[in-house]
């Protein structure tokens, strides 16, 4: 049984969090399943942030024109930046309307040349109405080559659009219809949470992994439904499906 986090203000009541322990498929099944475990957490086409080698992952679906996001990205990065062992996973999904796939492709694309970073936080970081003149300004300042990310993305076409649909597929798996949502860990966060209860989600997530190492089930799978959650730290594992 799990029961609402508290501390939620009236915008969040339906914060929800939810984690389903089961044996991990084949790898073999796992490649060809785009919401397995290891396509959600480390999808080969995401460059990871944060500690690459974190004991913990964060999944974040995201839009650029999202202010929700803008104004979590800073306090998420901080306290990824305060943990040092937390692997952040940043999932492109332009739901909101142009320019948001434009920027999405654009930002995808600019990992060919090493500036993926750089070209997130430049759109997270920009205020005002986001056009395509504007978003090409704020990469181009953010020291992005907008022509070789065009030229990239036209050469990468296929794979970026292949990435985003699996973003997409699965949002849609998970439950999520809006951004941002979250993976922490194992627990699945379908809207935004207070920087303090991401510290406990990962604190959480972090000791879920320890017993689940001890336990020998090698890892859960987020799960596509969502249970009334309770304060991370007293979270309860839902009964595997």
């Amino acid at each position: 049984m799990m029961t609402r986090l508290p501390g939620l203000c009236a915008a969040t009541l339906s914060l929800m969090l939810a984690v389903v322990a089961m044996a991990p498929p084949p790898a073999s099944a796992q490649d060809d399943n785009v919401t397995s475990r290891e396509r959600i957490l480390r999808d080969p086409e995401i460059p990871p942030l944060g500690n690459p080698d974190g004991d913990v992952t964060i999944v974040e679906w995201f839009d650029y024109q999202c202010p929700y996001c803008k104004t979590l990205s800073p306090e998420l990065e901080k306290i990824i930046k305060e943990d040092g062992k937390v692997r952040l996973v940043l999932k492109d999904w332009p739901i909101l309307g142009p320019p948001s796939p434009e920027a999405s492709r654009l930002v995808i694309a600019a990992k060919y040349q090493g500036k993926f970073e750089a070209a997130h936080k430049a759109l997270m970081t920009r205020v005002g109405r986001l056009t395509s003149g504007t978003l090409e300004e704020a990469l181009t300042k953010a020291g992005v080559d907008v022509a070789r990310a065009k030229s990239d993305l036209e050469a990468h076409k296929a794979d970026i659009d292949a990435l985003l649909a699996r973003n997409n597929e699965q949002a849609e798996a998970l439950g999520f219809n809006s951004t941002p949502s979250f993976i922490v860990g194992t627990f699945r966060i379908p809207g935004v949470m207070k920087p303090e209860l991401f510290k406990l989600a990962i604190a959480d997530a972090r000791a879920k992994a320890k017993e689940d190492d001890k336990a020998g089930k090698g890892g859960a799978k987020p799960s596509g439904k969502a249970k009334p959650a309770k304060s991370p730290s007293k979270t309860k594992e839902a009964p595997a499906k």
